[in-house]
């Protein structure tokens, strides 16, 4: 069984919280997919990953780059999975099917909780693959840090 994190926002926003945890999943060794809602947004987060921060270095790619296969991270807003990622991220409101999160080994959803049609399709996600996956829910206190619910 696959695992699936729910990451609720609620102090930071998707900007400030993503790149933190995609370099923590980088560190990993493992190839990463950033499933976006929308293909505009994937430009925005692409861009986003070069500039957060100048200490810092995420590699990464979208179909604009090309060479998906030697990208560790991915940026798209399809259902595909060219570098061959063990873990998906779900961001903008992407959502991937329970036999698309079978194909990775941990697929985290974050969701902003602020906004009330993301926190109930969060909350009807969560239904929809609780008992499916081994799923957990995190969410932000009111320092930004992560407290597992």
């Amino acid at each position: 069984m696959n695992r699936i994190d729910f990451y609720h926002l609620q102090t930071q926003g998707l900007d400030n919280v993503l790149p933190k945890l995609i370099e923590k999943a980088y560190n990993s060794g493992k190839n990463i997919k950033i499933k976006v809602g929308t293909e505009e947004r994937v430009e925005f987060i692409n861009s986003l990953l070069w500039t957060y921060s100048e200490t810092s270095f995420i590699p990464h790619g979208s179909k604009k780059d090309g060479f998906a296969e030697l990208q560790p991270i991915w940026l798209s807003s399809d259902d595909d999975n060219p570098n061959n990622a063990q873990m998906l991220f779900l961001v903008d409101g992407a959502k991937a099917s329970l036999g698309e999160t079978l194909k990775y080994e941990r697929v985290l959803n974050i969701f902003d909780g602020n906004d009330a049609v993301s926190l109930e399709n969060a909350r009807n996600y969560w239904k929809e693959l609780k008992g499916n996956a081994e799923t957990y829910y995190w969410q932000q206190d009111n320092s930004g840090k992560w407290l597992q619910k």
